[in-house]
């Protein structure tokens, strides 16, 4: 009896160190301009060239504009990062999609939609939130520069094995309630620590109810309770999803693929090390109030009061709230915020878009919001344009921007200021992470949407 997991782990096994780590086979590097530099450097100073150049892939995203794309990158350092992967890619003869590329997008967004993101496979990349890819049935995590190196070099990493966890999501959801409402809700239960040293695989009615976006959502927050990683069984929508796609399998392959990708689920009667199990019916609309994502709560929650943190946690809880500005005991609904920033890995797709401009069509965006509305890829943007959102968007009084991971970090042109107040379906609200002393309350598309409609907290 094996997990998911487990079959695919045990499929890519090279060699296992002795009370040591496992030689794993990487079937999918994906490489940004932030993380890959020193790696490449790597490589050079040691006369080596990547083992297997096909299955590596090549974006900008971290640093690049979200406008004038076609004009060079202000900022010296993120224009040097850029010229420097593109180099990269030109001397070590990789897959490159550099800006403007019709392909260029963010990471985690053109992996999927290319079809590069497929079942059974091993996936990294020098990216916290490499983990979306487990939407797909893939053990997909991220890694530091030097394990970038390694998998340049080898096809190859050292891993130590994780234990294995299940998250099982019961009922159906209720109205207005998402899968970014989903994981935020999972990460105040069990916290961001809950999962540390756990491959978690998401399963229940309401896991499998899901579109392919949005398990892509909920898989990439997964890093955010402290998993190595999150993963999804392949389905009927997942087969539907890849079919097609430039990089799936086409004709007889495709058959056999599907044939392989059927057998990609834990056994009945499967041991996991851990299993836990929400009733999604429990799940409103969520918002964070912290500097962590496990701060969450409704949006017509109140902020735990005091006496409600356990005494190891005060100092952290007060020294969060004061940096937010906010207070215990205090209510959020109602509270006027300043910026708004639909896109990211997390929430930067078709789906999300369409649920933010469904929500604003016929309404205007409050005068005190500045938007950013950031599609994750330029086939996103395509997309958008090609059902007429824009068009909607635009009559709304917001502007359509070009793709990149923007204001999701403090790497390019999108900073939030200091002390304003940011709604964004992002990842993380660390101190300064969409600029410095800049307050970010993480949330979907739909309560962004509402914010940015009436330029404050608001049950969508």
């Amino acid at each position: 009896m094996k997990t998911l997991f487990d079959k695919i782990w045990d499929a890519h096994v090279v060699t296992t160190v002795k009370d040591g780590p496992t030689q794993l086979y990487i079937d999918r590097h994906l490489c940004h301009e932030v993380t890959s530099p020193q790696a490449f450097a790597g490589l050079r100073a040691r006369g080596l060239t990547v083992f297997r150049p096909k299955q590596t892939t090549l974006t900008a995203d971290h640093n690049i504009p979200t406008m004038w794309q076609n004009k060079p990158i202000r900022d010296s350092i993120s224009r040097f990062q850029v010229e420097t992967l593109a180099k990269n890619a030109s001397d070590f003869g990789l897959t490159y999609y550099g800006l403007n590329n019709p392909k260029n997008g963010i990471v985690h967004v053109i992996g999927p939609e290319n079809g590069y993101t497929q079942p059974g496979m091993t996936i990294v990349c020098g990216d916290s939130h490499t983990s979306t890819h487990g939407a797909f049935g893939a053990i997909a995590f991220g890694i530091g520069t030097s394990e970038v190196e390694m998998v340049l070099a080898s096809q190859c990493i050292l891993q130590t094995r994780p234990k294995t966890m299940r998250i099982n999501f019961e009922g159906k959801l209720g109205k207005n309630v998402s899968a970014k409402d989903m994981a935020l809700y999972m990460i105040s239960q069990l916290t961001t620590g809950g999962a540390t040293g756990y491959f978690v695989e998401y399963a229940g009615e309401a896991v499998r109810n899901l579109t392919m976006e949005e398990r892509m959502t909920l898989c990439n927050l997964s890093i955010e309770m402290g998993a190595r990683g999150g993963l999804v069984a392949p389905d009927e929508t997942t087969f539907n999803y890849i079919k097609g796609r430039e990089f799936a399998p086409k004709g007889e392959k495709w058959e056999k693929a599907v044939a392989y990708w059927k057998t990609l689920k834990s056994d009945d009667g499967a041991a996991f090390d851990k299993e836990v199990t929400f009733d999604v019916g429990k799940i409103r609309p969520m918002i964070t109030y912290g500097t962590n994502p496990g701060m969450g709560m409704p949006i017509d929650g109140t902020i735990p009061r005091l006496d409600e943190i356990d005494e190891a946690g005060k100092i952290s809880f007060e020294k969060s709230l004061n940096y937010m500005g906010f207070s215990p005991g205090e209510k959020l609904e109602g509270k006027q915020i300043d910026y708004v920033f639909l896109g990211s890995c997390t929430n930067g797709r078709i789906e999300d878009f369409r649920v933010f401009t469904s929500y604003v069509k016929g309404k205007k965006k409050a005068n005190n919001v500045t938007a950013w509305l950031v599609p994750g890829s330029w086939q996103v943007r395509k997309q958008i344009e090609a059902e007429g959102l824009d068009k909607i968007l635009e009559e709304a009084g917001f502007e359509l921007r070009q793709p990149g991971c923007s204001a999701c970090l403090a790497m390019n042109d999108d900073k939030v200021p200091a002390g304003k107040y940011a709604v964004s379906t992002s990842n993380r609200n660390f101190e300064g992470r969409q600029g410095p002393g800049a307050r970010t309350i993480l949330a979907g598309p739909l309560v962004a949407a509402a914010a940015a409609v009436n330029g404050k907290i608001t049950q969508p």
